[in-house]
């Protein structure tokens, strides 16, 4: 039912818009066109889910992108009301309901197919399956999720937290990327209209369109204006795109033949070297790889600092990959002979994308994590000096008072070490803890109301989670020191100790049980 409401509103919208531009046009009666009008609007409708079809010598597979707003807006009301009306106990159960939409929704497009074939004009009946089942199975799922959220009242920043920590850091670099990349491409289409508006205001008169023609005119252009800022993102990543055989539009140069007339291509630039201004779209790259790679790092900082770039180039790949799938959507075929390859080059403009944007985003990534972890260890230094005198504990922070820290303790004798200890559970104590060199024990501080345990006196404290603190051990000590009662954080880490590893080397060992 979801699925054959949805796919009526959408043809009854197009219908209408059909009827009003064969009332514009030249036209016979109605009883004798009613057939062309209706094919028509079927046809169109299945423009809308990017179905594309053949005509005599050639084939047409350049669709407008933005007539995609009008199936997925439908299609995800519908999926709004399939959950209310089914009452879905669980979220599992959203992807059961976006099948039960869209099995039946590519069923009713096919049949479109079908019904909108004629002699001249042929739908694919294989994309018209897959368009219609892909687009139910993702915007009647976001409707039946959206629902799902609302039944529930959980709020939907909550999404997130569900998605694991790098895949969701991956996501927001991607996102950002790909969002800093269409804006330069919509912001080179804008500029370049408005300095060449006219050019186009030439043309619109040439056409002489009238009232209703003006207005469809308009509203083809606006479905088209997604094509073209991909086209312009192409541009500005480097391959630039095609207006035909033979042609190019790069700023290594211009090169186009004779186009329709149609307001819109007024922006492109006359045939030879690239306009100067347009060259500063090349740097759009660059910043969609910082963008990305400060986002990603942002989401999920790392402790490892080589794994910060890795990951940054991973979101260039990421965001290569989308204007490669962006860049097959949005070109393709207009025709036969020369119009035959509009578009850009999918593999060039994913290729560059992922070399310009995953270099630019490792750097980001690498500088952004570094400056992080710079930022936590002096968070974590100031807070031990404010919580523990460097005078009673040795700590040292950083700056002056770590330097003067540092060299008084290079003077009397002691060297940073790192030491792992394994506390007995019975008592608290460190095995072999009275043997191990220490300070002499007028040199050492207390710490108040620490246990008495024979742990290391805590030095220089490193950020680095699951790893003990840094202690002091005097160069040339002896084996007869004492340890101390000083305590040494261990960051919540339990070192359970073998008993029989415990236990002295003189002793005799426990004596076995009979049958052990």
């Amino acid at each position: 039912m979801a699925a054959a409401w949805a796919a009526g509103a959408g043809l009854v919208v197009l219908l209408t818009v059909t009827v009003i531009g064969w009332a514009a046009a030249p036209h016979g009666p109605f009883g004798q066109d009613i057939d062309h009008v209706l094919r028509t609007a079927v046809q169109m409708w299945l423009v809308g889910h990017l179905v594309g079809f053949g005509i005599p010598g050639g084939e047409v597979g350049m669709l407008p992108l933005g007539l995609v707003v009008l199936p997925g807006l439908v299609l995800y009301r519908s999926g709004r009301w399939l959950a209310r009306s089914c009452e879905l106990p669980r979220l599992r159960h959203l992807f059961r309901a976006a099948l039960a939409l869209a099995g039946p929704y590519a069923a009713i497009s096919g049949t479109m197919a079908l019904i909108g074939q004629t002699e001249v004009v042929r739908p694919s009946v294989v994309q018209a399956l897959f368009a219609g089942f892909a687009l139910a199975l993702v915007a009647g799922g976001m409707g039946v999720l959206h629902q799902l959220l609302n039944d529930k009242g959980i709020p939907k920043r909550r999404l997130l937290e569900v998605v694991p920590e790098r895949p969701r850091s991956l996501l927001a670099g991607t996102l950002g990327a790909t969002g800093t990349l269409l804006l330069s491409g919509a912001l080179l289409v804008g500029i370049a209209l408005a300095l060449d508006y006219d050019e186009a205001a030439a043309i619109t008169g040439q056409l002489a369109p009238g009232i209703i023609g003006g207005t469809l005119l308009v509203l083809l252009q606006l479905l088209y204006l997604p094509n073209a800022i991909i086209f312009g993102t192409a541009y500005a990543v480097g391959p630039g795109f095609a207006l035909g055989t033979g042609t190019m539009v790069a700023p290594t140069g211009i090169a186009v033949g004779p186009l329709p007339l149609l307001p819109l291509l007024a922006a492109l630039p006359d045939n030879g070297p690239a306009p100067v201004i347009s060259l500063a779209a090349l740097a759009a790259p660059f910043i969609a790889g910082g963008v990305g790679g400060l986002l990603t790092q942002r989401s999920a900082p790392t402790l490892v600092g080589e794994a910060a770039p890795m990951w940054g180039f991973v979101c260039g790949v990421a965001t290569g990959a989308v204007l490669t799938v962006l860049s097959l959507i949005a070109g393709g075929s207009l025709g036969a002979d020369r119009l035959s390859d509009v578009g850009p080059s999918a593999w060039q403009v994913g290729l560059i994308t992922a070399l310009e944007v995953g270099v630019t985003a490792a750097i980001a990534a690498w500088v952004a994590n570094w400056r992080y972890l710079r930022r936590m260890r002096t968070v974590a230094s100031a807070h031990d000096n404010a919580t523990t005198p460097s005078a009673d504990t040795g700590e040292a922070g950083e700056g002056p008072d770590a330097d003067a820290a540092a060299a008084e303790a290079a003077a009397s004798g002691y060297e940073p070490m790192l030491t792992l200890v394994r506390a007995d559970p019975d008592t608290g104590v460190a095995p072999g803890a009275a043997d191990a060199p220490g300070p002499p024990a007028g040199e050492r501080g207390a710490v108040d109301g620490a246990p008495k345990s024979g742990r290391r006196v805590s030095g220089r404290s490193a950020w680095r989670p699951r790893l003990p603190r840094l202690g002091w051990r005097r160069r040339g000590a002896t084996e007869d020191g004492d340890v101390g009662d000083d305590a040494e954080e261990l960051y919540g880490i339990t070192y359970e100790a073998d008993p029989e590893s415990t236990a002295p080397e003189d002793a005799d060992p426990p004596p076995r049980e009979p049958g052990r």
